[in-house]
C-alpha cells in the first residue's frame, strides 16, 4: 500500500504546476491533500477527478481557505467529514476514509504564524484534537493520519532551530504536545521510524532562497498507530519538482488495502 500526503497550498495552483501529471505515475493507493483553498464546485475540470480514483473533498466554509481532500483507489467503506469539533470542522481540517480495519485521514492543523489570535486557535485545536487522538487509539483500529501538522518536533526537524524556538511551529508547548502524542498516547512518527537522517524537510519558506539552500522544516507527517506503523517499509520526500511550498511525502506499507 502506497500513501502520499501533500499540502498543495492551493489545489488549482498545484495542478498548474504539474502535480496531477506526477501523481498519476506514482501508483498510490491513497492520496491525502491539504490546504486545497477551493470549494468542490470549483473543481469540475477533468484533471481533478484523477481517473481510477474515488475522490472526496471537505472544504472550509470560508472560500479560498484551508480544506482537505482524499483520492482513494479502492472505494472506502465510509467517509467521515470532520472529527466533531465545530471550530475545526468549519475550516475543513479532517477527512477520514475507512477501509476494513484501517482508516486513513487527511489532516491539516492550524498555523499560528499569522498572529496571536491564530496561535490561540492553534492551541484550542491541539487541546481538542488530543482528546480525539486518545479516542482513536482506544478504537483498536489501524489509523494513519497524514498531513501538515504545522509543528517541527525536534531540533533535527528544522534547519535553524535555535532561531525558531520562540516562533509558531517550534514553540516548546507545541513540541511537548507532539511528544505526548508519541510518548503518552503511543502514536508513531512513521517517517522517523524509517529515516533518522538530518536535513529531511517537507516545507520551505518562499523567502531568502530557503528552497535553494535547503533551509526547511519537517512539518508534514504520516503518524500512525503502532500496528500499521510496523508495516512501513519505504519513505520518500519528493523534491525533484515543486508543486507547492511543501514536498510530497510518500510511505509504502507492507499491507494489502
Amino acid at each position: 500500500m502506497r500513501v502520499i500526503t501533500l499540502n498543495v497550498n492551493g489545489i488549482r495552483a498545484a495542478a498548474k504546476k504539474g502535480f496531477y501529471e506526477w501523481v498519476r505515475r506514482q501508483r498510490a493507493d491513497v492520496i491525502c491533500l491539504q490546504e486545497t483553498k477551493a470549494q468542490e464546485h470549483q473543481l469540475q475540470d477533468d484533471v481533478f477527478t484523477l481517473r481510477g480514483y474515488h475522490h472526496y473533498f471537505f472544504d472550509a466554509e470560508k472560500k479560498g481557505y484551508s480544506g482537505v481532500a482524499l483520492y482513494c483507489r479502492r472505494e472506502p467503506d465510509r467517509i467521515q467529514n470532520g472529527f466533531g469539533w465545530a471550530e475545526a470542522d468549519r475550516e475543513g481540517r479532517y477527512l477520514q476514509a475507512d477501509f476494513g480495519r484501517l482508516s486513513v485521514t487527511s489532516l491539516y492543523l492550524p498555523s499560528g504564524s499569522s498572529g496571536e489570535h491564530r496561535q490561540a486557535a492553534k492551541f484550542r485545536f491541539l487541546s481538542a484534537f488530543f482528546t480525539e487522538l486518545k479516542e482513536l487509539r482506544a478504537q483498536r483500529r489501524n489509523h494513519i493520519l497524514c498531513g501538515d501538522w504545522n509543528i517541527a518536533h525536534q531540533n533535527i526537524d528544522l534547519k535553524n532551530w535555535r532561531a525558531n524556538r520562540k516562533n509558531s511551529g517550534f514553540l516548546p508547548e507545541e513540541r511537548e504536545w507532539l511528544s505526548a502524542v508519541f510518548d503518552d498516547l503511543g502514536w508513531v512518527d512513521v517517517f522517523r521510524r524509517l529515516n533518522q537522517k538530518e536535513e529531511q524537510y517537507t516545507w520551505w519558506s518562499n523567502r531568502g532562497r530557503a528552497w535553494e539552500k535547503n533551509v526547511g522544516w519537517r512539518i508534514d507527517y504520516q503518524i500512525a498507530t503502532p500496528g500499521i506503523a510496523r508495516k512501513a517499509v519505504k519513505e520518500r520526500i519528493y523534491k525533484d519538482k515543486r508543486f507547492s511550498d511543501h514536498a510530497p511525502l510518500t510511505i509504502d506499507y507492507d499491507y494489502e488495502l
